[in-house]
């Protein structure tokens, strides 16, 4: 196995070191999270038991999740945006406020002609409606809103791996 290894940051913005093994093992769940730990530990060169307590470590660190993705529109919702966000004052504070919503699942801070890019999943164009006007533009700090609406999903994927 190549000698490397990583510093990783996480949501709290404090550091773990991560060495080549638990690397490796990240790249195995990216590939399968459901492939179990035996299987792991033999292309890691580990036992079940030690990949198995690496693997917690690495969610209670917040390294990394083991989730089920679903497709939005197979499961009921069938509109999608992304939404960008120009605050006036505390983008920190708007940040957190939208992390609370339960229909925006991805919110990042950026540099550029937003200040936020928010991935927004509802039920309906209804819906998506509402949470943009009567929930968004009302947060105080929110100046405006430009909503990029998905007509269709081209790829979506977890495989960058741990470079």
């Amino acid at each position: 196995m190549a000698s490397r290894s990583a510093e990783i940051r996480n949501g709290n913005g404090s550091t773990h070191g991560i060495d080549a093994v638990s690397l490796a093992i990240i790249e195995q769940l990216q590939e399968d999270g459901r492939r179990p730990y035996s299987a792991i530990g033999k292309a890691v060169g580990l036992s079940e038991a030690a990949v198995r307590q690496r693997v917690q470590k690495l969610l209670d660190q917040g390294v990394m999740q083991i989730v089920a993705v679903t497709d939005p529109l197979t499961v009921g919702f069938r509109r999608q945006a992304m939404v960008g966000i120009n605050v006036e004052g505390d983008v920190d504070g708007v940040a957190e406020a939208l992390t609370a919503m339960d229909e925006c699942e991805y919110v990042v801070m950026t540099a550029g002609s937003f200040d936020l890019m928010v991935e927004i999943v509802c039920e309906d164009d209804d819906h998506l409606l509402e949470v943009i006007t009567k929930r968004i533009r009302t947060l105080p700090g929110v100046r405006s809103t430009e909503s990029f609406v998905y007509l269709k999903l081209k790829k979506q994927t977890y495989m960058w791996g741990t470079r």
